[in-house]
């Protein structure tokens, strides 16, 4: 039996999208317009606009090409309870805290922010520190920071 190389480098498989159905008015242009604002101001996504499609989709590039949100118009669409989420990690408390500051700004001037202030789960060996938020959309986006005990 041989041995084979792969040609390319592999790496494990990784998530790399979140998908989730609304309803067609919510993806009209007024809807569309404030997803982008807020998910732009707050985390730096920004909109596939060759993907976008009046009132049916809305695409929004999470840093990477390859990395995304897919917004879908669906009758009936998603709905779910308010804590149910997706996550993302930063690499420190600061980044964390930068971002919760974006939310709360945000939320002073729309009340459609959907806040869950910071909290801190002590495992001993590990803290994991997070906060939630909602905008428009059917799930909650938690971040976390994951802080390794110094021992």
């Amino acid at each position: 039996m041989t041995d084979t190389v792969p040609s390319t480098p592999r790496r494990q498989p990784r998530f790399n999208h979140v998908a989730m159905s609304m309803p067609a008015d919510a993806l009209d242009e007024a809807g569309r317009a404030a997803i982008v604002a807020f998910y732009r101001e707050v985390f730096g996504w920004d909109e596939l606009p060759t993907l976008t499609e009046d009132r049916r989709r809305l695409v929004l590039q999470a840093y990477r090409y390859d990395q995304f949100v897919f917004l879908i118009a669906d009758d009936p669409p998603m709905s779910c309870p308010r804590m149910d989420h997706f996550g993302m990690s930063v690499t420190s408390e600061d980044e964390l805290d930068e971002l919760l500051a974006r939310c709360k700004a945000y939320a002073e001037r729309d009340d459609r922010v959907d806040l869950v202030d910071k909290q801190v789960e002590d495992h001993q060996v590990l803290k994991v520190k997070s906060f939630y938020v909602r905008y428009l959309l059917p799930m909650m986006i938690e971040v976390q920071f994951f802080e390794m005990s110094p021992s």
